[in-house]
């Protein structure tokens, strides 16, 4: 079960792709849209990645990034290749994935699953797909965004 919606989003700071930290304290004050998909280089995690950086979510105070156990190394060559335009972040030993509960049952992958963090550090919105070749529902996250302005 995924972290519960109310509850204060563990604080982490994971490597983006340009080897910088990136620590979810450091936005408090805009929406945070935390974006896990199970790997770089597949069809479903690059659609997803590629929808948002051509059709960006909404609200000017949202930040969005895609977490994955894939290295810096490989988000980084991902990001150019596909002109994704958030940070990717790296969690290889899946930390912080476990941290909000969203490790797959194969144990070497993240759900794909989205997390909303509000701009106090609350848990706003939390979903897991079914299947994670399925992509995500976006309807929900956009409503959320909205009503969360």
């Amino acid at each position: 079960m995924a972290i519960s919606v109310g509850t204060q989003a563990p604080d982490f700071t994971l490597k983006t792709q340009d080897e910088q930290d990136w620590k979810l304290s450091d936005h408090k004050g805009k929406n945070v849209v935390l974006l896990w998909y199970p790997l770089d280089w597949s069809p479903t995690c690059e659609g997803e990645n590629c929808k948002i950086s051509a059709e960006p979510l909404p609200g000017g105070d949202t930040v969005v990034v895609g977490i994955s156990r894939d290295s810096t190394w490989s988000h980084k060559a991902w990001k150019a290749s596909k002109g994704i335009r958030h940070d990717l972040l790296a969690d290889p030993k899946l930390d912080v994935t476990a941290q909000y509960d969203l490790v797959h049952p194969a144990k070497f992958i993240s759900h794909r699953a989205t997390v909303v963090v509000d701009k106090t550090g609350k848990v706003a919105f939390s979903d897991v797909q079914e299947s994670t070749g399925d992509e995500r529902n976006w309807g929900p996250i956009h409503d959320v965004l909205a009503k969360l302005g």
